[in-house]
């Protein structure tokens, strides 16, 4: 086995140290600054996302809601997708969404056939 060329930092914390505040505090500001991420780069496609990654930004939004009522509070559908999309999501898929070719949709199908997610 080959040594890790790139050395551990002393000063570096380890993150499974944290206190559940940090660490929840962290979490968070990486959330945000992926949705802000994803609302800049309307550009890539749902599409794109799910078949390269396995998630996409209905996802995000599904996962908002699904944490949010883990939590006693009541989120809709609607709301959690405005929150990840900036805008309401039929706005978004007016400016942003394109058709799907037949290779996404080719691929999409073989990489997630198994997955019954709202991603439209």
């Amino acid at each position: 086995m080959t040594p890790d060329p790139t050395p551990v930092d002393p000063t570096s914390v380890d993150p499974a140290t944290l206190d559940p505040t940090t660490r929840t505090a962290l979490e968070a500001a990486v959330f945000r600054r992926l949705v802000e991420h994803l609302r800049q780069r309307s550009d890539v496609q749902n599409i794109d996302l799910m078949n390269l990654a396995g998630f996409c930004r209905n996802c995000l939004s599904n996962w908002l809601k699904e944490a949010a009522e883990a939590h006693g509070v009541p989120l809709s559908k609607e709301a959690s997708r405005e929150a990840v999309y900036g805008m309401p999501y039929e706005d978004w898929k007016e400016k942003h969404q394109r058709e799907a070719t037949a290779a996404q949709k080719a691929a999409f199908a073989v990489s997630h056939r198994h997955e019954p997610h709202d991603h439209g």
